[in-house]
């Protein structure tokens, strides 16, 4: 089974909040008049990752790369396809929708959409209040008072407890949605791109918010995002996805000083420099082809078809999440062949064809177009 932690550098178990092991989770897609299955979405294809008490993990990759999936699975509001998830010491991969609700109070989501995400025909002091209500907690004035000091723990007025969402900005109505997962006084938050729909300005804000409130309430985050900068701001540990696998996992200062699988080098690239001149000298790292369809996902090595430095081996063999030759032990990589301090990507020079490499990605498409036929492609 593969660990984004290496042995001997695991975390107590007192520490670990969050275990998945080999989780894997498919999407069945039917067809005909009788809902025959033709194939599965491999969204999330055995993950294994350890998360530990009041630090951030950020998860990053572009997007359907299985960041949002995963995190569902966290939270058990997907069912599991396989793998098992441990929160706080507790099995939860197989409880029943009855048995999940208790532990429900320990984990909570802030989404991205700000606006979506809140009923707009409900008043903010109602839709905050709704954890209350569900869990039987507090309700009256009690609830009322609890629900005002939430909004002023935010940045929120109380005194617009009556309001509706369509009156806030959009930065004021993410912060409904963070006064909302914040009112159970949860363990883990899991903030999947709370920021990405809010201006530069406004986020900064937001961020702040979040590292505020992980200090003040001892919170656990799992932080999704496909901006490397912002993870990098809020970030104790980064986990990397590509085509829902883990490809490389490792400590803020750690991957962005030393990052060892080529798909993880080429988003680095890719992130914008403020200083013309440094951004001038950088290596930019251009990725060819497409991406695989996670319906077929090509053998071996899911980013052989686009990596600059394939070979034959990462068409056949899938590569471990193991250390690599002097990282630290915190530090894994899934790669045969992992980036070396100085090397330039933009001179690698794989060892496969370039026919091959496209092959590789037609078959993998061509496996959509089988499954729901050519008129229904995307």
């Amino acid at each position: 089974m593969i660990h984004a932690v290496a042995p001997g550098s695991a975390p107590q178990d007192s520490d670990v909040l969050v275990r998945v092991d080999d989780v894997r989770k498919y999407f069945p897609i039917r067809t005909g008049l009788l809902r025959r299955e033709v194939g599965r979405v491999h969204a999330v294809d055995g993950v294994s990752l350890e998360i530990r008490k009041g630090e951030t993990l950020g998860i990053v990759g572009e997007t359907g790369c299985g960041k949002s999936t995963l995190a569902r699975c966290i939270a058990r509001l997907y069912d599991l396809t396989a793998g098992t998830v441990v929160f706080d010491g507790r099995d939860i991969s197989r409880l029943s929708r009855r048995r999940m609700r208790p532990l429900r109070k320990g984990i909570q989501m802030i989404f991205q959409d700000p606006i979506g995400s809140l009923n707009p025909r409900r008043r903010v002091g109602s839709i905050i209040g709704d954890p209350f209500a569900i869990h039987g907690i507090s309700r009256g004035e009690d609830r009322k008072h609890q629900v005002q000091e939430l909004m002023r723990v935010v940045g929120l007025n109380p005194e617009h407890y009556n309001r509706f969402p369509a009156e806030f900005s959009g930065g004021q109505r993410q912060r409904i949605g963070v006064a909302r997962a914040l009112a159970l006084r949860p363990k883990l938050i899991i903030a999947d791109e709370p920021v990405s729909a809010l201006d530069v300005s406004i986020q900064a804000q937001i961020l702040n918010l979040l590292t505020d409130l992980q200090d003040e309430f001892g919170l656990t985050y799992i932080f999704i995002a496909h901006d490397l900068s912002v993870v990098r701001h809020v970030s104790d540990r980064i986990a990397v996805m590509y085509l829902g696998k883990i490809v490389e996992v490792a400590s803020v200062s750690e991957l962005y000083a030393r990052p060892r699988h080529p798909y993880t080098n080429a988003l680095l690239s890719a992130v914008p420099v403020p200083d013309p001149d440094q951004a001038d000298q950088r290596e930019r790292i251009i990725l060819v082809g497409d991406v695989p369809s996670p319906i077929n996902p090509p053998s071996g090595c899911r980013f052989h078809p686009r990596c600059p430095k394939a070979q034959n081996l990462c068409t056949e063999v899938d590569p471990p999440l193991e250390v690599k030759k002097d990282d630290r032990a915190e530090h894994v990589a899934a790669c045969h062949f992992p980036v070396e301090v100085g090397e330039k990507l933009s001179r690698a020079r794989a060892g496969i064809a370039q026919p091959e490499r496209q092959a590789a990605v037609e078959v993998s498409h061509e496996a959509v177009e089988g499954a729901i036929g050519p008129k229904e492609k995307t």
